[in-house]
């Protein structure tokens, strides 16, 4: 069986060549049979046909041009950073235990985990998450007692966010005042002045800038300003976009006991990552990637869906997010959502073939037969799936038909990094480049999860076998990868 399909997809794939090749031979043998008196008479043809002709030469020049007008512009990824926190911030297991006892000794006002089961139920999570002992956590929450402030929380954004930008303007040597776009996406913490302002004072960016700021969309939101900066792109010519995905943790740590909220705490890490993008035609022998596609999902029309991941006060009036029983089905759902609209972009005729088949098979002949489900691997060389959970990474591994070595980025960023949010899939791209595994025309899916509840894609293809860039995250452990974990 793994024969035929395997001849299936060789018939499909070369079809246009299988075709094409003996038409041009049937034309060059005809051709060749052409006598001097039938070359005559083709001329003398188009010499009485000279309105027709002039039409038709119009026709093709206008519509080649209105092509090359209308078209999408491309746009570029000409480089990324990803911030690597210091070395003091660094936290393992002990540490984060050593931590929450020393904050129990100071009295009920700063109680963490005040009760011994909340406590249980924390660490037993905390084992399962797939997490390693090398995450990294802010030093407000270090502290003891923790800072929930706003200036601990700034620090820490702040922190964040012009490392990465740093580093990426000296890998790109760009100058900050031919940024003419900047977006900033930040879940939880949304102060004011914005985000987007707090970098245009940093840099000295142009009066002009586009400058937009992104709230309350959840780890899913990178991709949300990857598409946009993409939509903007095309209005504005020959310019910079530079978007900065980040969280903040200071001011979002939940301190209380509610177990639906706990779990935010042992997942979320310290990270970020900023992306420069351009539609310059001069940027594309230098740039990393060129965008092919973005899709997002959005199924917040369902109640159960809207309200899976909410931010929100327990019952002693202590904040934090709260994750419902639903989000398994609600994330599946809208996953099967985001994927039945970018299989069609993406997948090969074979496979696009297959499903319809199957599709019409089920619908009007044996509704008993399982949907057929589509081989990504035959259209994507390299997956970046959302750090979320070991539970995210494995549900996707399954339904998709992975293998181990496809989901070893996302596996190897959680348990490197912790889920940084919306910058994970940055952190997963990275290691990707930094095993020497992502060669020219290699395409990249990065897929993303988020409150609200949304799942977005975004598919890179490579423009040249890509190394990592200087001060890369894995720069100094992407030896150490891939770990076995027994869990």
């Amino acid at each position: 069986m793994a024969n035929v399909k395997l001849i299936y997809y060789y018939l499909i794939t070369q079809l246009f060549k299988l075709c094409f090749f003996p038409f041009v031979a049937f034309v060059a043998i005809k051709t060749s049979n052409l006598k001097q008196e039938d070359v005559q008479n083709i001329w003398f043809h188009l010499q009485h046909n000279i309105v027709t002709l002039t039409i038709f030469s119009a026709v093709v020049t206008f519509v080649s041009a209105m092509y090359f007008v209308t078209r999408p512009r491309p746009v570029y990824l000409v480089d990324y950073s990803c911030h690597l926190p210091p070395q003091h911030q660094k936290v393992t297991v002990q540490k984060i235990v050593d931590n929450i006892n020393k904050n129990r000794e100071l009295g009920p006002s700063t109680t963490i985990l005040a009760e011994d089961s909340s406590l249980d139920f924390f660490f037993r999570v905390l084992e399962r998450s797939g997490l390693g002992e090398e995450t990294y956590l802010p030093d407000a929450i270090l502290n003891v007692p923790p800072l929930q402030t706003m200036v601990a929380a700034r620090e820490e954004t702040e922190q964040v966010i012009f490392d990465a930008i740093d580093n990426l303007l000296a890998n790109t040597k760009v100058n900050t005042r031919d940024i003419g776009i900047i977006i900033v996406n930040s879940s939880l913490f949304n102060p004011t002045p914005s985000l987007s302002a707090m970098v245009v004072n940093k840099y000295k960016l142009r009066s002009n800038i586009k400058s937009f700021s992104l709230g309350g969309m959840g780890c899913s939101a990178g991709v949300i300003a990857i598409d946009l900066a993409k939509d903007l792109l095309q209005v504005h010519k020959n310019t910079y976009a530079l978007v900065v995905s980040t969280e903040n943790l200071s001011r979002n740590m939940y301190i209380g006991d509610n177990r639906s909220m706990l779990v935010t705490n042992c997942l979320f890490r310290v990270g970020g990552a900023a992306i420069l993008l351009s539609n310059k035609s001069g940027d594309r022998r230098r740039s990393k990637y060129k965008l092919l596609h973005t899709v997002r999902t959005h199924t917040g029309a369902d109640d159960k869906s809207f309200r899976c991941v909410q931010q929100e006060d327990d019952e002693s009036g202590k904040t934090g997010v709260s994750l419902t029983k639903d989000i398994t089905s609600v994330a599946s759902r809208s996953i099967t959502k985001n994927i039945a609209t970018l299989g069609p972009l993406v997948l090969p005729v074979s496979e696009k073939i297959l499903f319809f088949s199957t599709y019409i098979h089920k619908k009007f002949f044996d509704d008993k037969i399982k949907h057929y489900v589509p081989d990504f691997k035959r259209a994507i060389d390299h997956f970046c799936i959302h750090a979320g959970g070991r539970a995210l990474i494995d549900e996707l591994e399954k339904n998709l038909g992975l293998l181990p070595m496809d989901v070893e980025p996302s596996r190897s960023t959680l348990h490197r990094f912790g889920n940084t949010s919306s910058s994970s899939i940055w952190y997963e791209l990275a290691y990707t480049e930094a095993k020497g595994r992502m060669k020219k025309g290699n395409k990249a899916w990065q897929i993303a999860l988020g409150s609200g509840f949304k799942c977005n894609s975004a598919v890179w293809v490579a423009l040249r076998n890509v190394n990592p860039s200087v001060n890369s995250p894995w720069e100094h452990c992407v030896a150490k990868y891939p770990v076995r974990l027994d869990i």
